[in-house]
């Protein structure tokens, strides 16, 4: 089936829970403000870490969601989850009473899952032994347990799957969607991804990786993608959701359309466990299989929302590969990323900046690459430093690299 032929997807419902804000309007005011999310890790002892920041979600509440006993029988992942599902729902003023309940499908991404549950349980084994070990851990510990929850929450029975690539698993999970709709399997999907890792285990893993930002006494300004001091990324949490309808289906309801999503590409490094390639190879082959699927050209691109994570090797990678894929269209191309902002949200990243970039799209404004001072010549694009834009890119790409090499570029088009 040809790009013209085959259904069109449409995104009509945005549900951040993040560092910097809850809701469409909150997540958008702070990302364009370019407020850090950033600060000092309160959730745990950090004195002897190395790595002491992180990007945490303060003001959520589960039980603004769902119900009490439904909360308890979730790990944060999964309540950020089924809380983003909630928001995207009701933005998308979709009646899950009004739509048949097996055409809507979830898919929810995380990277890690409910690393909580087990690194609490690992306690347990190790000083009682395991017989006192919680009959739950397993359901609530699992990844998939997110997009089964959200599936519960509202009774939907279309298609329900988990994508669990890194940090490219929420973009992982939308193009999934997208190929849902496309194929008939599903009319609806609620598309995004989870994370909540913010834990002694995983802040010390990524210690001994050498992965996160040292810079303690500037919590604010310790994620500085492409800027040329920047030394790790910061650790972050929350969800991100998106209702995405099929085209026609969405305008005969009379839906409000933020921008469609018309082509995605996915691709491997098959270089390094965690390094990107050098040249940015598989980044290159995600972003041209991505246009070609959209059946957009290069030049008419007006934004890339960079996966921009501000290591050292991945930043160059990505600016290489940028400039591969769009030659001498990048010199005029406008490249940020919102994980200044939010930091590094993990299997959520692709989900929250994926939604940056419809709004991006939608609002006519570019979001900022935050805490730019000193130009790095290996990431020689225009980051809109530090102040949003005002622009009216038709096209914009939003960028997802894991680790292990798996990547994932988004197309969205504006809507006339």
């Amino acid at each position: 089936m040809s790009a013209l032929e085959r259904r069109r997807v449409v995104v009509t419902g945005i549900g951040p829970v993040t560092p910097v804000g809850t809701g469409v309007d909150a997540f958008w005011q702070s990302i364009t403000a370019g407020r850090s999310g950033v600060g000092k890790l309160e959730a745990f002892d950090t004195s002897e870490y190395p790595s002491r920041i992180a990007a945490e979600v303060h003001d959520f509440r589960a039980e603004d969601y769902m119900e009490a006993p439904d909360a308890r029988r979730m790990e944060r992942f999964a309540q950020f989850a089924v809380a983003a599902a909630q928001l995207a729902v009701r933005d998308a003023q979709l009646d899950p009473d009004r739509v048949p309940p097996e055409r809507v499908g979830v898919v929810i991404g995380t990277g890690i899952g409910g690393i909580s549950a087990f690194e609490s349980q690992a306690s347990v084994l190790a000083e009682k032994g395991p017989t006192r070990i919680n009959p739950r851990l397993v359901s609530v510990m699992i990844p998939n347990m997110a997009a089964a929850q959200v599936a519960r929450t509202f009774g939907f029975t279309g298609p329900n799957d988990c994508t669990t690539t890194a940090c490219a698993a929420s973009g992982h999970g939308i193009a999934r969607a997208v190929e849902l709709i496309r194929s008939g399997a599903a009319d609806v999907c609620v598309a995004g991804g989870s994370e909540a890792a913010i834990t002694p285990l995983t802040l010390a893993g990524f210690c001994s990786a050498r992965a996160l930002s040292k810079r303690n006494d500037d919590p604010e300004g310790a994620s500085r993608p492409f800027d040329a001091g920047r030394d790790g990324f910061v650790l972050g949490e929350g969800a991100a959701a998106l209702v995405l309808e099929e085209r026609e289906a969405a305008e005969a309801r009379g839906a409000r359309v933020y921008a469609e999503i018309s082509g995605f590409g996915m691709s491997s490094d098959a270089y390094h466990e965690t390094a990107p390639h050098p040249e940015g190879a598989g980044a290159v082959l995600a972003m041209r299989a991505a246009l070609a699927d959209a059946g957009a050209e290069a030049f008419e691109v007006g934004y890339v929302n960079a996966h921009g994570t501000s290591t050292p090797l991945g930043d160059s990678a990505e600016v290489a590969a940028i400039r591969r894929v769009f030659g001498e269209d990048a010199d005029r191309l406008a490249v940020s990323s919102t994980k200044s902002v939010t930091g590094h949200l993990i299997g959520a990243a692709g989900a929250a900046e994926a939604a940056a970039t419809v709004l991006a799209i939608a609002r006519g404004v570019l979001p900022p690459t935050i805490n730019y001072e000193t130009p790095d010549p290996t990431c020689d694009v225009d980051v809109v430093p530090n102040v949003a834009r005002q622009a009216d890119p038709d096209v914009a790409v939003s960028n997802s690299f894991g680790f292990g090499g798996q990547n994932v570029s988004l197309v969205f088009r504006r809507c006339p």
